[in-house]
């Protein structure tokens, strides 16, 4: 991928293929940028792409480009980079094809359809030499970056365990998929695994130096039985309703193990499908202390009292990270409480400085593997299955990168 720094770029020209819900809100955020111009956007439904484009035209005053083929936006545009804010099954498709044409690819989470698929993302960006960086928002967390802080700098001792999840109650926007046209009700009807892992397993690879040396060897999931979806169309549109009679294959809760070359161990759950506040689960435990998300509480050994928890607040402010600080300072904006910003910031600033991104494709492929993986494993009665090495035993002695603002490898001093 590149790597060999070339002439810095003042502006960074972009497209946007994929303009539902989540594609708007990050044009919106670009078009806020000085230093971007997104003269083309893409998606199959005209009436979004008209809606974004007329988004652009009252805050530039220029109308974007608009194609409803995402391929011609590639033959036919001069860009640096693209923005894949598309359905799950099609990410590594377009990055694919995005790389192939000589830019930058910045694919949203979601999980592979195939373990193919992720080896031909890296194999495409090794041999075109650009990047392809999953924009994994939490990643750029307040509490994400200062957990990675306080592990860096040794808080936690050896690392032993780590935990997250995607707990949402999505019945709503799952029930009304088709109406709405979001891609997860046909995934929810026909699949069975852990489909949306990256929120909490993003940070944890950082945690755990996955690909730079450690990986993940192997996983193992479980899936209980698929109840809450159907209840709650029966409950809130009818016994009648034509999608009462629909029967889903993802199971309401999915589990997954994973082990780690160096004997950590990493517990992710998929919870979307009953009632429950919203929550990422995070875990971090290691030999000298305890990180709990749920209950924003810490225990150090020796240091907080005997089977006591502690408010996690005041390491939040000691051991904020110095992007954070920055950012606080400069004034915190997009969403998601600012890591949309930040996640998109590391992109651009990446094909500015013509580096890799800090979230690099293997990274991206490792991520992205796990829901396919996962879906093997449940088929098969739980059964361990390999992970893949995408990085064919780099991740052994991989040069580590130069400490720089967005790095998620190395804590700069300052920013």
């Amino acid at each position: 991928m590149t790597s060999n720094h070339r002439t810095a770029l003042e502006k960074v020209r972009l497209g946007v293929i994929g303009l539902g819900g989540r594609g708007s809100g990050l044009h919106g955020l670009l078009l806020n940028m000085d230093d971007v111009e997104v003269p083309a956007i893409s998606d199959v439904y005209e009436d979004r792409m008209e809606k974004n484009a007329e988004a652009a035209y009252k805050k530039r005053g220029v109308r974007p480009n608009t194609y409803q083929d995402y391929r011609e936006l590639l033959d036919k545009e001069d860009l640096d980079g693209v923005i894949i804010p598309s359905s799950w099954t099609s990410h590594a498709e377009i990055a694919i094809a995005a790389m192939e044409s000589g830019k930058y690819a910045a694919v949203e989470v979601g999980g592979a359809s195939s373990v193919q698929e992720c080896w031909d993302l890296v194999r495409t960006s090794e041999r075109t030499g650009k990047p392809c960086m999953m924009l994994e928002n939490c990643c750029y967390g307040r509490e994400e970056m200062t957990l990675l802080n306080m592990i860096k700098k040794g808080l936690f001792g050896e690392i032993i365990h780590c935990q997250g999840g995607y707990e949402h109650d999505l019945r709503h926007e799952v029930s009304h998929g088709l109406i709405n046209r979001h891609y997860r009700f046909r995934n929810y009807q026909n699949r069975n695994g852990e489909v949306y892992p990256t929120h909490e397993l993003g940070p944890i690879a950082k945690y755990l130096n996955i690909n730079r040396g450690n990986r993940f060897l192997s996983l193992t999931s479980m899936s209980s039985k698929a109840r809450g979806l159907h209840e709650y169309i029966v409950n809130t549109m009818g016994p009648e309703h034509p999608l009462a009679s629909v029967q889903f294959t993802q199971g309401d809760i999915v589990t997954t193990m994973i082990k780690c070359a160096h004997g950590e161990t990493v517990f992710l759950i998929h919870d979307t499908t009953l009632p429950r506040p919203y929550s990422r689960g995070g875990r971090v435990q290691g030999t000298k202390g305890i990180w709990m998300e749920d209950n924003q509480s810490i225990h150090f050994d020796g240091i907080t009292p005997h089977e006591q928890w502690e408010p996690f607040k005041k390491y939040l402010e000691e051991y904020e990270h110095p992007l954070w600080k920055w950012y606080r300072e400069e004034g915190v904006r997009g969403g998601h409480g600012g890591m949309d910003y930040l996640v998109l910031r590391a992109y651009v600033e990446s094909i500015k400085n013509q580096t890799d991104t800090p979230i690099d494709v293997y990274d991206t492929a490792t991520w992205m593997v796990i829901t396919c993986l996962s879906e093997d494993s449940v088929a098969m009665g739980s059964m361990p299955v390999p992970i893949p090495d995408f990085t064919n035993g780099k991740w052994i002695d991989r040069k580590e990168p130069k400490p720089w603002k967005y790095s998620l490898d190395v804590i700069p001093e300052t920013i």
